[in-house]
C-alpha cells in the first residue's frame, strides 16, 4: 500500500467514526423523546379534526411529528398534535393540555425554549455593543482626522 491509499483508509475509517456517533447521538435523542399517546388526549378533551384537503394534508405533514405544539387564531390558543399517516390533528384548549401536563409534568411543547436561545444571543450582542460604545466614548481622539485639527 502506497502513501495516498493509506491516507484514504484512514480518512474512511474517520468518516465513519463520525456516521456511527451521529446516529448513535440521534438515536438517542430520539428515545428520549416520551411519545405522545393519541388515545391519551383524545380522553382528556382533545377534539379530532380530519384534513380533508390537499392543502390541509400538506399542513399536517409540515408539523413536527409526536410533538404539541401551540397556536393561536382569532385571539384564542390551541394546543395540537399532528397525526400525519391518519391525515388528522388533535386539537385541545388550554383546559385540556393543562390536564394533559398534570399527568405528564416533563411536557415541552413544540420550539419551548427557542425564545430564551434567541433572548441570549440579544444580551450577548447587546452586552457587546455596550462595551464596544463605552471604549469609542471613552477615545476623545475617535472620529478625528488631520483636517479636524486644521493640519
Amino acid at each position: 500500500m502506497n502513501r495516498s491509499s493509506k491516507s484514504l483508509c484512514a480518512s474512511l475509517a474517520k468518516l465513519l467514526q463520525v456516521a456511527a456517533l451521529a446516529v448513535w447521538i440521534v438515536g438517542d435523542a430520539a428515545a428520549a423523546a416520551p411519545a405522545v399517546d393519541q388515545k391519551e388526549l383524545v380522553d382528556i378533551g382533545f377534539k379530532e379534526l380530519v384534513a380533508t384537503t390537499k392543502v390541509q394534508q400538506d399542513w399536517v405533514r409540515s408539523l413536527a411529528p409526536g410533538q404539541i405544539r401551540a397556536v393561536q387564531r382569532t385571539g384564542k390558543k390551541f394546543f395540537i398534535y399532528p397525526d400525519a399517516p391518519n391525515n388528522r390533528i388533535l386539537v385541545g384548549g388550554p383546559q385540556e393540555f393543562e390536564a394533559y401536563r398534570q399527568l405528564h409534568p416533563d411536557t415541552k411543547l413544540w420550539g419551548q425554549g427557542a425564545g430564551d436561545k434567541a433572548s441570549a444571543y440579544r444580551n450577548k450582542q447587546n452586552n457587546a455593543m455596550e462595551s464596544a460604545t463605552q471604549r469609542d466614548l471613552s477615545n476623545p481622539y475617535l472620529g478625528m482626522n488631520w483636517g479636524d485639527l486644521g493640519l
